[in-house]
């Protein structure tokens, strides 16, 4: 039962009873509180100008639209400022540092730059603090593609004598339905923005809602428990108080009402305020005496308006702004005394990072200035790629396949060269085309897939009547004895020109293909084998250029390689080769080499394998006596150095017999037929395509693009790279006015760090008084 006279002095209750000045003095009376909150004021004030975050306790104020959030936050602020717009007063979050000082008998508002750590020029008067607000709101919006709201929060410091030492989170309010003009979806976006700011938990959550609203009718208290479900850190306010206060008449009315039985959890005790309603208002000062009459106004409707009164002992500690001021303070003070130990060692923490990166940057900024040291650096790690690559076409089974490997059909894809010109009737398949592989086996199995390639091509049957009337014409009376064995050279020497140089060209292609994506693999087995420091890792420009490098050694390879088969597609062509394949026997199509037959049960005839290696070896040897007269465009002497030993003398002869038949068969006929001469054409062809298979391509191609890069890859690519001037040079680790860039990073963190160890050095000394 209420007694009388209980209250009198006890709590806030008798405190309403003196009048309006003691009570203005008491509700704005910091002194006490000062130094409590000096030292997390000022360690706050230092990580939002540094750019830190520490979880330092905070306050972070959410609700429906005009539940009074802006209004509430004006209160602990001494003074009016909020922007003044009807359907929504905050459509960005609004961080506001209250500093408390006591010389600021005005207040003196800043606002952070957009983007930056620096604060502007304080705002005077405090009536202009709306404008600013708005003005940068909007601002921000239509930048932002005239968006309704955004996540981006304004910060503003507030220094004021009657301010307390706190942070307050002002936040868009929840509304159900978009106004005109906006998205749809921008209710979605407002409790997206506010669960973010509401979720860290070092936050306290101060949860406004109307007194009028009933609190099973609550629209917003499911998304204060989504982020709080045991409401451990949640304040509920019942504001506009002064307006419920009126369907009052009787003491248990009120009581059920403060009470909030049934609807909200035991350890829930929500607070009831109410603010001053006159915009006229305009001082500070008329502002906080009318805070401290509402105050008083209510307690007196409580006590006298409300038949039997209400239960002060349970509630009059959860009315009126000044009580639920004090209780901000006295857990903010909690939280401070139990967050100082983790906040020191955070501090700590932050200082061994900043001071890591500083150093980090004073070893960049050296490094970027030593240009000596970037050079040795450079050199090292380049000479380790070229290495890698070396060890790779040697031979290497520490690569994973599956990851740096690729099968024919997949080689083929990625290159220039995906199909053999001319080779018809099926792919060609070398033996394993279905491995993964890479380096040197890609290399050998390409090889071998050029080998089959060419063996595959076959003498073009289809050359037209025209054309071959046309040769053997053009030779009848300039050649008496022999001028249908010119004309069978000549179509003999025509058809290798079209059809194997073209597969001279793809073998060069494919085997450059081979060779580029080394250094890649290689680079990557660099990275492994060498620190972060030693493999210049940040620095793009270098890397771009050593891959360069590489690429370009292997173009002009690739061409070398495509100049020295031309000619020896020449040499195996010429005037003296074919002298010399009169005496070389007829090496046949290899029926393993045919792409696409049928015959599969066909079976070469008994010794035919052997015949045809010893006669290719006949054909090899012989062949290295045709060589070409330097700068002669053309043949030069021929000169037969083959060792007798490569065949019996009595094998000799009788191939040499053969051969004169032949010759003779066409050199001494009568007007002999087209189908000789094409016979004869063919049987050329079938020679000069087994000296390029077996003799010319392999070796060129292995002595043109293996030896070289195994021998001359690391050389070539330092000339590239490093016989270049210093400016030069260190353009490829630093960019214009990189540099300078550094530096000023460099000066930034030591301002950092300087100021983070300052900030430690006093927080640990002030947090002794909390």
């Amino acid at each position: 039962m209420h007694k009388p006279g209980v209250h009198a002095h006890t709590g806030s209750g008798g405190g309403l009873r003196r009048s309006a000045a003691q009570e203005t003095q008491e509700l704005f009376d910091t002194s006490e509180a000062q130094i409590r909150y000096r030292a997390y004021s000022r360690l706050q004030a230092a990580a939002v100008a540094m750019g830190e975050s520490l979880a330092i306790p905070e306050i972070v104020a959410i609700g429906g639209q005009s539940d009074g959030k802006s209004s509430l936050l004006e209160a602990f602020l001494g003074f009016r400022f909020n922007v003044r717009e009807v359907e929504m007063g905050t459509r960005r979050p609004l961080i506001v540092q209250m500093v408390h000082d006591p010389t600021a008998l005005e207040p003196r508002c800043r606002l952070q730059e957009e983007d930056s750590d620096e604060y502007g020029a304080p705002i005077v008067p405090e009536t202009a603090v709306a404008d600013a607000i708005q003005r940068r709101t909007e601002e921000h919006l239509r930048k932002a593609g005239g968006i309704a709201v955004s996540s981006k929060p304004i910060v503003m410091r507030a220094e004021y004598a009657y301010c307390p030492n706190l942070t307050i989170i002002d936040t868009p309010g929840f509304i159900l339905k978009a106004k005109s003009g906006e998205a749809d979806n921008t209710p979605d976006e407002i409790m997206s923005m506010v669960k973010a700011q509401a979720s860290p938990p070092h936050r306290m959550i101060l949860f406004l809602q109307q007194s009028s609203v009933e609190w099973a009718s609550s629209l917003w208290l499911r998304v204060v428990q989504e982020v709080d479900p045991y409401f451990q850190r949640t304040v509920i306010v019942a504001s506009k108080f002064d307006n419920r206060l009126k369907e009052f008449g009787e003491r248990w009315e009120v009581d059920k009402y403060l009470s909030a039985t049934g609807y909200l959890p035991p350890n829930v005790r929500p607070f009831f305020v109410a603010l001053p309603k006159d915009r006229a208002i305009q001082s500070s000062a008329e502002w906080r005496r009318s805070m401290a009459e509402v105050d008083q106004a209510i307690f007196k409707h409580l006590r006298d308006g409300i038949k039997g009164g209400f239960d002060e002992e349970r509630f009059a500690s959860r009315i009126g702004f000044t009580n639920l001021k004090k209780f901000l303070e006295e857990e903010l003070s909690r939280r401070y005394r139990e967050a100082a130990p983790a906040t020191l060692a955070l501090l700590q923490e932050r200082c061994d990072a900043v001071s890591a990166e500083l150093m980090a940057a004073e070893i960049r900024l050296k490094a970027a200035e030593d240009v000596g040291a970037l050079r040795r650096a450079a050199m090292k790690y380049a000479d380790t790629v070229a290495r890698q690559v070396a060890v790779l076409l040697q031979g290497s089974a520490e690569p994973d396949p599956m990851q740096h490997g690729l099968t024919t059909d997949e080689e083929r894809a990625a290159s220039r060269a995906p199909q053999w010109p001319g080779v018809s009737g099926g792919p060609v398949l070398p033996l394993h085309h279905d491995s993964k592989l890479f380096g040197g086996a890609a290399f050998e199995r390409c090889l071998e897939e050029f080998h089959m390639a060419v063996n595959s091509m076959r003498f073009p049957t289809s050359m037209s009547n025209d054309r071959l009337r046309n040769i053997m014409y053009a030779y009848k009376g300039k050649h008496h004895s022999g001028g249908t064995a010119k004309a069978a050279e000549d179509i003999a020497r025509q058809a290798a020109k079209e059809a194997l140089g073209p597969l001279l060209d793809a073998a060069c292609i494919r085997l450059a293909f081979i060779l580029r994506r080394l250094y890649d693999i290689a680079a990557d087995r660099a990275a492994a084998t060498m620190g972060s420091k030693d493999n210049l890792h940040p620095y793009i420009a270098f890397h771009a250029g050593l891959r360069t490098a590489h690429q370009a050694f292997i173009t002009r390879l690739e061409e070398q390689a495509r100049s020295m088969l031309r000619t020896h597609l020449e040499a195996a062509t010429s005037q003296f080769a074919m002298n010399m394949y009169a005496h070389v026997p007829d090496p046949g199509d290899p029926l393993d080499a045919t792409v696409g037959s049928d015959d599969e049960g066909d079976e070469e005839p008994a010794g035919g394998a052997e015949r045809r290696a010893d006669d290719a070896e006949v054909l090899n040897e012989r062949l290295k006596a045709v060589q070409l007269a330097p700068g002669a465009g053309g043949p030069g002497r021929f000169e037969d150095n083959t060792p007798s030993r490569r065949a019996t003398k009595s094998r000799r002869m009788a191939l040499q017999e053969a051969e004169r038949k032949q010759a003779g068969g066409l050199a001494i006929g009568v007007g002999p037929s087209s189908d000789d001469v094409v016979a004869a054409a063919e049987s050329l062809f079938r020679k000069i395509r087994c000296a390029v298979a077996t003799q010319y391509a392999p070796a060129t191609l292995k002595s043109t693009f293996l030896d070289p890069m195994t021998e001359r890859l690391a050389l070539e690519v330092s000339l590239d790279m490093f016989a270049r001037s210093d400016a030069d040079f260190g353009g490829m680790f630093s960019a214009a006015g990189a540099v300078a860039a550094l530096a000023s990073k460099r000066d930034l963190l030591s301002r950092r760090v300087e100021g983070l160890i300052k900030c430690k050095n006093e927080f640990q000394e002030l947090a002794k008084c909390l």
